[in-house]
């Protein structure tokens, strides 16, 4: 009995007990902050690495699209606002080209008719490309471009007449007053608008270029740099053609494409600026893949659009 107390606390028993103690404690259980760090590393390899095998998209696709919400948008602006205004205040339409629209009577109805239909096309398409599911992303697509293009061109129109006192608001304020006193207005509204519309545009962007910051803003570039030379040389090309001389390709064709759209150029830089334009919930950006029938399509309407439009088309007085 006394030999096995003497055992139980010999000071060479207590070490070793102690010890395995201390060894069976670490290599059974491991705190979670050493298996916290690995797991989230894992998962940002496996996020990242699905987020860079989707493919760029494809150029020719995203010019196809370009330019048909380019031409759309010119036909919105021409045929359907000023046209429509035509209409509404009983006058009848006289021409209608790529670049300009004739009516019998400019009423100011008239020439706002354009810049209006712009802004109420670019609410609805925001409205259709945010009930378009992520099953079709070349339609959301569309339907962004769409929105961009016609809130670009609306907006600008008030800063383009406010600073050069021409186009449709410069002849809408004749007769209202001071004339330096509405085109400072106007200067200081287009640039507020516009540059809300370029903020807009941007928000609804992010289903398309996805949440990694790098990623993001090279496919931003691409889906907004492209459709604005596509379309921009489209517009200006079928403005040649047009009856009423070079003129008008510079005030209306140049001026409202490269010039009122021109924040697809310079508003992709503000998602390199910290939160400007906060990270979007899809990490992973929707794929724009190669679609022939759709540039097919495209370069028919291009061609149908420059032959007929840009001549423009006279109607009976």
């Amino acid at each position: 009995m006394e030999i096995a107390v003497g055992i139980d606390y010999h000071p060479a028993c207590r070490t070793a007990s102690v010890t395995a103690k201390i060894m069976e404690a670490l290599l059974s259980s491991r705190p979670p902050h050493f298996v916290l760090p690995y797991a989230q590393v894992q998962s940002a390899i496996e996020q990242q690495t699905a987020i860079d095998m989707v493919a760029p998209p494809d150029s020719l696709t995203v010019g196809a699209i370009g330019i048909l919400a380019y031409m759309f948008g010119s036909v919105l602006h021409e045929g359907v606002g000023h046209g429509g205004a035509c209409l509404l205040v009983g006058a009848k339409p006289l021409a209608l080209s790529s670049v300009y629209f004739e009516c019998s009577l400019d009423t100011r109805l008239v020439l706002a008719g354009g810049t209006l239909m712009n802004l109420l096309a670019g609410a609805m398409f925001f409205t259709l490309g945010r009930l378009t599911s992520r099953s079709y992303p070349r339609l959301k697509y569309f339907f962004w471009i769409s929105m961009t293009v016609n809130l670009f061109a609306g907006t600008g129109y008030f800063l383009f007449s406010g600073i050069a006192g021409i186009g449709d608001w410069g002849a809408f304020i004749q007769g209202l007053g001071p004339q330096w006193l509405w085109r400072i207005g106007l200067t200081i509204f287009g640039a507020a608008t516009y540059l809300l519309a370029a903020r807009i545009s941007l928000l609804e962007l992010r289903p398309l270029i996805g949440s990694n910051k790098e990623q993001r803003y090279r496919r931003a570039v691409r889906l907004s740099v492209i459709p604005y030379f596509a379309g921009g040389i489209l517009m200006c090309i079928a403005g040649v053609l047009n009856p009423e001389g070079m003129i008008l390709i510079l005030i209306s064709a140049a001026a409202s494409t490269f010039g009122g759209t021109s924040g697809l150029m310079w508003t992709t830089n503000w998602l390199n600026r910290g939160t400007v334009i906060p990270y979007g919930p899809p990490a992973q950006p929707l794929p724009i893949h190669t679609s022939w029938p759709l540039i097919v399509a495209a370069c028919a309407i291009a061609i149908a659009f420059v032959r007929i439009l840009g001549p423009s088309v006279r109607f009976a007085r």
